[in-house]
């Protein structure tokens, strides 16, 4: 088993609300692990602009212009280019996660039908048994989400819904991001000091 600075992951960002979180985990997760793979699809590009005012398109994507942070550790792809390398799963990488996660996304990835790069490399992260963590992001919630979720659930991929706690008295935006952000991290088994935890403090 490789340890946790020689981990390979990907994660993959689609059109739901809530891109901010895809951000802030491209920010702390680099210096984490070992690589990095990125794609948007071409609707998260488009909330990229609505919510954060980034006007980027997939040939110019980069660290520097999503998070001011320039690792080397980093690759980026273009959601179309369905032959890259992610597309494969002769490419070893310790799992993927989707944030946010759009319901067209999910229902495409539990029912095996790829139209774009996210929908394969997740498609190809579930055949070869790898971890595969799904931020879904709407409400309310159909019949038809709820089932797909259950779908995938019980094919032992990790549904991490973007419901932000309140516990830790948070006083901006960015403190929800971060305690957020901290679950996903979590739920990768990547060990890291983001957020703060239910009684920490009292128990130290």
């Amino acid at each position: 088993m490789s340890t946790q600075n020689e981990q390979t992951w990907i994660v993959g960002v689609t059109g739901a609300s809530g891109v901010r979180y895809a951000v802030r985990l491209l920010e702390v997760l680099p210096p984490l692990i070992g690589h990095l793979h990125v794609v948007f699809s071409d609707a998260a590009l488009r909330v990229l602009h609505d919510e954060e005012g980034k006007a980027i398109n997939a040939a110019s994507l980069s660290m520097e212009k999503l998070t001011d942070t320039s690792p080397r550790n980093v690759t980026f792809y273009n959601s179309r280019d369905i032959g890259a390398r992610i597309a494969s799963g002769s490419m070893l990488a310790t799992g993927m996660v989707v944030i946010p996660c759009s319901m067209a996304t999910l229902g495409a990835i539990a029912h095996g039908i790829p139209s774009h790069l996210v929908h394969r490399a997740a498609d190809v992260t579930m055949k070869e048994g790898r971890k595969l963590i799904l931020v879904p992001r709407e409400t309310p919630l159909s019949p038809i989400h709820l089932r797909n979720m259950l779908t995938l659930s019980e094919l032992g991929v990790t549904i991490v819904p973007a419901m932000p706690g309140f516990y830790h008295r948070p006083e901006s935006v960015e403190d929800m991001v971060d305690q957020f952000v901290m679950k996903v991290l979590d739920s990768m088994g990547i060990v890291h000091s983001l957020g703060r935890r239910w009684k920490e403090k009292e128990e130290q």
